[in-house]
């Protein structure tokens, strides 16, 4: 009976929601993005606010939150207001007991608080709607914090998105503009989420690892995880002492100058999206502190991002070519990662495009556009028909979190020049780290492939030339033009199996020793190399430019 009353009282909250929200003309504006007009936003009087909508989301609980948020990436279904205001969704949760925290902490850590910790203060020092942290002591004496998860939080996450699981069941079965939409796939997509912030052991992992990638960056600092002490339910890290960027006081903002601050968390961010591919994903002001000694700490990383190779080389000419309000190169790559639909407008998305690229051109930190920008662009995109990857969309949050966190620590800074800057050195190192001997091998076996199989290719061409059983089939048979492509062709093979031999050579000698050096390698291996190198340049630009 106490399940059954449960799951109503699910149902009602849901449908609650619904009815204040159903004859609104925000409900109506997805109807009509699932439709295909072309409306626009202002033609719409929205009699709900961005604000309203996220403190009722905020009243029903976690999982709603949580939802919020993940619709932020869903410029398709909602307005910009309404996605910038989703997308720094955030939760004020009532605090746990101690007796409870205490009870919690030694279930998980299998020994007593006093056993395990020196000191352990009842008063938390945060507390949200998964976890609640506390600051502790361990036996040798260093400071930690210890993260300790609401109990039954993971079952109250499950039972929510089981009710809205079988609401969006039926809506997918007897809605077109929820099966458009595939509001099940958003459910799935929030259950994965959610699972994964609930999972201590992986936050801890990924403290880890951005831990390992930024530990280079003198001004940046991530906690690390303390292994022994942590578990699925209780995450205890180092404790990082700072106050939040939003609490920084006037004062201390006039006297310090945070510009170089901003200079290394810009460099900090790109590295981790163009280069890593792993990504702390939640930079909002509650999760990056500024530290005792003048850094800026990254906590919280239950929410990371994870962009493939191929996505980080073309998000990084997509910033490139945003930072140079180039809107006819960005449209133009935008597309080619993205879904398109038949009846796309291209020439409308691309004119829009321009426009907003001009519109943000030169702006400040303070006025927050870049990761708008990027939101707003996806926006566009999906009103023409244009589906872009919901990748780019995260990135967009994670760039207007930023934006927020650079407005606090230096208001004039501009951010869009700075990324322009950032992204040629980028481009730059990752060019010599493809220049190495190393990143070739992949290409030496692939020619070691072609050699192999070149003469049992040529004799079974030759037999057939012999036995005139060679044939081809040409829709017009030119024999000078014939003549010329086969001589063109043996040729090509010709300098491409000399190139193949210089690269061999070149690299077995790169394990000659030798006193002449060049870039700090073998000299004569460096030699050979760039001959190769040139001549696979020049053979490339022959078939590119002047092959017909």
């Amino acid at each position: 009976m106490t399940n059954l009353s449960s799951k109503l009282q699910r149902y009602q909250k849901f449908f609650s929601f619904m009815l204040k929200y159903w004859n609104s003309e925000l409900l109506r504006y997805t109807s009509s993005q699932a439709m295909e007009e072309t409306q626009s936003e202002e033609s719409y009087d929205f009699d709900h606010s961005p604000e309203e909508l996220a403190e009722d989301l905020k009243q029903m609980g976690p999982t709603y939150i949580k939802l919020g948020q993940l619709l932020s990436t869903r410029p398709d279904l909602l307005p910009e207001a309404y996605l910038n205001e989703l997308a720094c969704l955030q939760d004020d949760a009532p605090t746990i007991p101690y007796e409870k925290i205490h009870e919690i902490v030694e279930a998980e850590l299998g020994t007593r608080i006093s056993k395990a910790f020196d000191e352990f203060e009842e008063k938390p020092l945060a507390s949200a709607s998964i976890g609640q942290v506390h600051l502790a002591k361990l036996r040798s004496g260093k400071k930690v914090v210890v993260k300790i998860q609401r109990p039954n939080i993971q079952e109250d996450f499950l039972k929510d998105l089981d009710t809205l699981t079988e609401i969006a069941a039926f809506a997918v079965k007897h809605s077109k503009t929820a099966q458009q939409y595939a509001f099940n796939d958003v459910l799935e997509e929030l259950r994965y989420i959610l699972l994964q912030e609930l999972d201590y052991q992986k936050e801890a992992a990924n403290l880890s690892k951005l831990h390992r990638n930024l530990q280079h960056f003198k001004n940046i600092k991530v906690p690390k995880p303390i292994a022994d002490y942590s578990t699925q339910k209780v995450l205890t890290m180092e404790y990082i002492e700072g106050v939040k960027v939003t609490s920084i006081s006037p004062f201390k903002k006039i006297e310090e100058n945070y510009t170089p601050l901003v200079e290394e968390l810009v460099k900090a961010y790109l590295q981790q999206i163009l280069e890593d591919g792993f990504v702390h994903a939640d930079p909002h002001p509650g999760n990056i502190h500024l530290t005792n000694d003048c850094a800026l700490a990254l906590l919280d990383a239950g929410m990371t991002a994870r962009f493939s190779a191929h996505l980080r080389e073309s998000i990084l000419q997509l910033l490139m070519a945003v930072s140079k309000t180039d809107g006819d190169k960005t449209a133009e790559l935008l597309q080619e990662i993205s879904e398109i639909d038949e009846d796309a407008d291209l020439e409308h998305f691309k004119h829009i495009l321009n426009r907003l690229l001009f519109e943000s051109e030169n702006s400040k930190a303070k006025d927050l556009k870049t990761g708008r920008l990027l939101i707003q662009i996806n926006q566009v995109a999906a009103q023409n028909g244009i589906h872009i990857p919901v990748e780019i969309n995260i990135l967009g949050k994670i760039l207007m979190n930023m934006d927020q966190i650079i407005a606090e620590l230096d208001p004039e800074y501009e951010l869009q020049p700075a990324i322009r800057h950032h992204l040629k050195k980028l481009m730059q190192k990752k060019m010599w780290e493809e220049l190495k001997p190393e990143n070739f091998f992949h290409v030496l076996i692939d020619l070691k492939k072609l050699i192999e199989q070149a003469p049992s290719r040529l004799n079974k061409v030759s037999g057939l030339l012999a036995n005139n059983d060679l044939k081809l089939n040409l829709e017009v048979l030119d024999e000078k033009q014939l003549t010329q492509g086969l001589q063109k062709v043996a040729n090509r093979i010709t300098l491409g199996l000399i190139l193949a031999s210089l690269i061999i050579g070149a690299a077995m000698l790169m394990q000659v020793p030798t006193s002449f050096m060049i870039f700090g390698y073998p000299g004569l291996a460096i030699i050979l190399f760039l001959l190769a190198a040139l001549g696979g340049i020049i053979l490339m630009f022959n078939i590119i430019f002047k092959d017909r």
